[in-house]
């Protein structure tokens, strides 16, 4: 359609005369989601205290995966309890939570790995294992979690389709179905329109729990008049 617009348009100077016909629509696949109960199952399979450290923080404050391993140990605000997240999509900063729990694994953690820059450093400091900071650290790299929970899921025995981003859309649907508000969900997450998030109320299983199958009322029925 593009193409036949630019020439007509753009080449011929001519009325888009075709421009009534409907364009193809894009495919709207809903993401996989993982419950909770299978979320801790993947925990329990990652023996790294490092690598334990980041999947949870990325499923706990809802973050995307090139934004958790950027993350510094200045972003972490343990007394408001909030993480700062910088110069994420659109270039835009943005706090969301920072869970307790985590909180005291990060504690942890950092006794352990003693992090310089980034909190999630790579070891040994490689161009192949991460990338560079201002002051010559390596952050974790993105593939290098990816690899660790599917090694994860694996082990876990999940069957499900799914990606270290994943968790980020589980964070979304688990507050969405323990009744935080959307706008809420929006703010967490970063997203500019309000149309981005609502793609988590067709994924939760709190209003669809809500509705009876007609056979189950049928069911009802025949059993209440037997």
């Amino acid at each position: 359609m593009n193409v036949l617009r630019f020439l007509y348009v753009e080449l011929y100077k001519l009325p888009f005369v075709i421009g009534s016909i409907p364009r193809p629509k894009r495919a709207r696949k809903l993401p996989d989601i993982l419950s909770p109960e299978e979320v801790m199952s993947i925990f329990d399979c990652v023996d790294n205290l490092k690598h334990q450290s980041i999947l949870m923080l990325i499923y706990s404050a809802g973050l995307r995966i090139g934004e958790a391993v950027r993350i510094k140990a200045t972003d972490i605000d343990s007394k408001r309890k909030l993480i700062h997240i910088r110069n994420a999509k659109g270039k835009k900063d943005r706090y969301t939570l920072l869970s307790e729990f985590v909180l005291e694994k990060l504690r942890l953690y950092y006794k352990e790995y003693k992090p310089k820059e980034f909190l999630f450093e790579a070891c040994p400091p490689n161009r192949f294992f991460g990338r560079r900071g201002g002051n010559g650290r390596v952050h974790l790299a993105e593939r290098s979690v990816q690899n660790v929970f599917q090694r994860a899921v694996e082990k876990a025995g999940i069957k499900k389709k799914v990606t270290v981003h994943t968790l980020r859309h589980s964070f979304a649907t688990h507050l969405l179905e323990g009744g935080t508000d959307l706008r809420y969900i929006q703010e967490l997450l970063g997203h500019s329109s309000s149309k981005t998030t609502e793609i988590y109320t067709h994924v939760s299983k709190k209003s669809i729990e809500k509705i009876i199958s007609p056979l189950d009322k049928a069911m009802l029925i025949k059993n209440e008049t037997a």
